[in-house]
């Protein structure tokens, strides 16, 4: 399958992912309808600063509503599900919003997409989902772990997608991300919280625990990933990771950014950052042989550049940040 001149609806658009995926998907041709979580004021998020908001379609509308799902997925030939609730704190102190959305509207995307015949879903899962890793690299056979609400309800997510997979042959494929970064992250993730903070002058910079080893990919290599799997037929009913293949400890990612920002700062741990002590997940390291197996997928951007990339647009786009509240 080609994604050029095909329908194509995106949830979560006005997030992050969803808006880089929005460009790529653009550029590639394809007839893009986004959706945007609705509220009164009407406003798109990363939706409204894009170049390509004149060649989509905006609606605005929210995944836990069944009717609403099945109604703006008439048409439509792929559908790229990444509306969730992603922030891990949060879910500590309100997980069965993240059941509603991430579980229940998951259930909602498929049974639209099986009732209008969508001929293609590409479903967002999560390198969460494997908790601290048993092996690395990480292949997709490694065993799930729910370390919190959150990462729980992504296993339950992707269980549900896969059994429509298996229960009435829905053409559908788990997109697996390892830790995504880039412009337009919000500052919970560990990246923007850095970059926005030195950006901001602060000689201080707060962080969490700074021992865990994470795989950062940068954004457009993401989305570029998401589309390769969309496109390949041999990939449908699969789970499939998307990462770098490196990983990189928290502190040696800080020493990275005040190099590339040529930032004199000191680095300190904040209580308030900290994840509950078995709720942490101390490494993550992605095995991508199956995605490059599958399209002969690599990252393009390498992490010095990513970072650099990103450094230089929060600074424009640092007003868009609340640098003095922790955001969970």
């Amino acid at each position: 399958m080609q994604l050029k001149d095909k329908n194509v609806l995106i949830t979560g658009a006005d997030g992050f992912i969803g808006s880089h995926l929005v460009e790529h998907l653009v550029e590639k041709g394809a007839d893009v309808k986004a959706l945007s979580c609705y509220n009164s004021f009407n406003y798109w998020g990363w939706l409204e600063d894009m170049n390509c908001l004149k060649d989509i379609e905006v609606v605005t509308g929210d995944i836990r509503d069944s009717y609403f799902v099945k109604e703006i997925s008439k048409n439509v030939d792929v559908i790229f599900n990444l509306a969730a609730l992603i922030a891990i704190p949060y879910s500590y102190i309100a997980p069965a919003s993240y059941v509603d959305t991430n579980i229940k509207g998951t259930l909602n995307i498929c049974q639209a997409a099986l009732d209008n015949g969508c001929a293609r879903v590409v479903h967002t899962s999560t390198s969460e989902v494997y908790g601290t890793a048993l092996y690395v690299p990480i292949d997709e056979k490694h065993p799930l772990q729910p370390q919190s609400p959150y990462s729980a309800s992504k296993i339950g997510a992707d269980a549900m997608a896969k059994s429509f997979y298996n229960s009435f042959d829905l053409p559908l494929i788990i997109a697996r991300p390892f830790n995504t970064y880039g412009p337009r992250q919000s500052a919970r993730a560990i990246i923007p919280t850095l970059i926005t903070q030195i950006a901001a002058g602060k000689k201080e910079i707060k962080l969490g625990n700074l021992t865990p080893t994470r795989d950062f990919n940068y954004a457009k290599d993401t989305a570029r990933g998401f589309a390769l799997l969309a496109e390949c037929d041999e990939a449908v009913g699969e789970v499939v990771n998307i990462g770098s293949g490196s990983e990189i400890s928290i502190k040696d990612l800080c020493e990275l950014i005040k190099k590339v920002m040529g930032a004199d700062v000191e680095f300190s741990s904040d209580k308030e950052r900290l994840r509950p002590g078995k709720s942490e997940v101390e490494r993550l390291l992605c095995d991508n042989s199956k995605i490059k197996e599958l399209v002969s997928y690599k990252p393009e951007y390498s992490l010095e550049e990513g970072l650099t990339e990103t450094s230089l647009w929060i600074k424009k786009n640092l007003e868009k940040y609340k640098v003095d509240i922790y955001n969970v």
